[in-house]
């Protein structure tokens, strides 16, 4: 259940002036739009996974099964929707892993081991590193690691728990420290894997952490 679907809008309205002024107008906005951009189209169809028969076909923990969620999310909205990319970029002024070698390190990320939280945890962070799409790999790689959460651990993210400010400072932090991320993380772990509102609302704040 999405929150904008429990308040009114007044209730929306009175959430937003909680928010410093600056943000307020961009928190109501983004909770009450109706976008036919990429992102609002990607984002119905990250809500409709969770009743989809297609989540059971998902593979655990491999990048076809984070391929399998990108395509879901982006198929007909980004031609290489799926596709491992070919190009070498950066973000914010860090470089994600070499494309020539991309096919390569992902195999690697793809063994290692997912047992503890821990474990899970640093393969999540690998993952980020290499970043195999174009675009969308936060997106796809937050349903990807609730996945491994709920397989091994019976455990998932709480991701309304996890301040958008505090998390994207904590991931750029984790390529060479990872241990704010994984408090992050596990501060937030919940047992309501089954729960279609905790997946929404998971849905919702992953989208509002890329806005």
């Amino acid at each position: 259940m999405r929150l904008s679907n429990v308040l009114d809008y007044k209730g929306i309205i009175d959430l937003g002036k909680q928010f410093p002024s600056k943000k307020a107008n961009r928190f109501i906005e983004w909770f009450t739009y109706s976008d036919e951009s990429i992102d609002g189209k990607s984002k119905t169809k990250a809500y409709s996974l969770f009743e989809s028969s297609f989540i059971d076909s998902i593979e655990v923990g491999t990048t076809k099964g984070l391929q399998q969620i990108h395509a879901y999310l982006f198929g007909g909205l980004y031609g290489f929707a799926g596709q491992i990319r070919d190009k070498n970029f950066s973000k914010g002024g860090f470089q994600f892993a070499a494309a020539r070698f991309l096919v390569s390190t992902l195999s690697q990320i793809e063994k290692m081991p997912e047992n503890t939280f821990d474990e899970i945890a640093d393969k999540y962070v690998e993952m980020n590193i290499a970043h195999p799409f174009m675009e969308g790999n936060g997106r796809s790689m937050r349903i990807w690691l609730d996945f491994i959460f709920k397989i091994r651990l019976k455990l998932c993210v709480d991701w309304s728990k996890i301040n958008k400010i505090d998390y994207l400072s904590a991931m750029v932090k984790s390529s060479t420290d990872s241990t704010e991320l994984k408090s992050l993380l596990k501060n937030a772990l919940t047992d309501e894997i089954n729960s279609r509102e905790m997946f929404m609302k998971g849905v919702d704040y992953s989208y509002y952490y890329e806005e």
